[in-house]
């Protein structure tokens, strides 16, 4: 059933489009299903749990952390996460970028706004957002201040938990919108700020249609 269903969403993904498997919730067992079918990249929101898997599950997988990071949980992940995807603030990059120099590497990172209309959804809003990157512009100036086992590799969203096909698509196009002016802005001369994040099971396919090239999938390919 897994392998099923990764291979009709993959073949669903339009070409240069990243599919993220969210096993978060799902037993090692149908991580392990999903990586037999071919699938290296997973994405987790609790800690705990994901250390089990990663433990458990082959080495070559690429973690992706997509919850909510609290930053006292970011030393127990450094090790080996590959991406963490919902940066909202630059005391949580700082901390990364503390754990990452401990172990000897860059972390990649993306982007959290919040664009969507529901106030429990994290994030940015697009001002905190150029705000954060004017001031790490002016911390990677210096030497002594830069954070250089961070690598911001673009934005991240969640569109809004409704049947509005319309208030979704406004929503992921604001977000193609802010990556378009923060790349320009930040980034026009770093070729590896180049993610942009958003589309879920109920509305990837929009997503991609909006300018996703990262979309993260979890019922559609381990629910029964």
């Amino acid at each position: 059933m897994i392998k099923d269903n990764l291979k009709e969403v993959l073949a669903s993904l339009k070409p240069g489009v990243e599919l993220v498997a969210v096993s978060k919730y799902h037993p090692i067992e149908a991580a392990q299903e999903a990586y037999d079918a071919g699938q290296r990249v997973f994405g987790e929101s609790r800690e705990q749990e994901l250390r089990v898997k990663y433990e458990s599950l082959p080495k070559d997988i690429k973690w992706h952390f997509i919850g909510h990071l609290q930053t006292n949980k970011v030393k127990y992940i450094a090790p080996y996460i590959s991406m963490i995807e919902a940066v909202d603030s630059l005391k949580l990059l700082q901390e990364i970028n503390k754990q990452a120099q401990k172990c000897g590497r860059t972390i990649d990172v993306l982007l959290e706004l919040h664009l969507a209309q529901e106030e429990t959804k994290s994030g940015m809003t697009p001002a905190e957002c150029e705000n954060l990157l004017h001031e790490l512009a002016q911390r990677n100036a210096s030497a002594e201040t830069r954070l250089a086992n961070v690598r911001i590799r673009g934005i991240m969203m969640m569109a809004s938990n409704t049947d509005d096909e319309q208030q979704i698509r406004k929503e992921f196009l604001q977000a193609n919108d802010i990556f378009n002016k923060v790349k320009d802005k930040f980034f026009a001369t770093d070729d590896s700020f180049n993610i942009r994040s958003y589309g879920m099971s109920h509305d990837y396919l929009l997503a991609q249609e909006c300018g996703s090239n990262h979309v993260r999938v979890g019922s559609k390919i381990f629910a029964n």
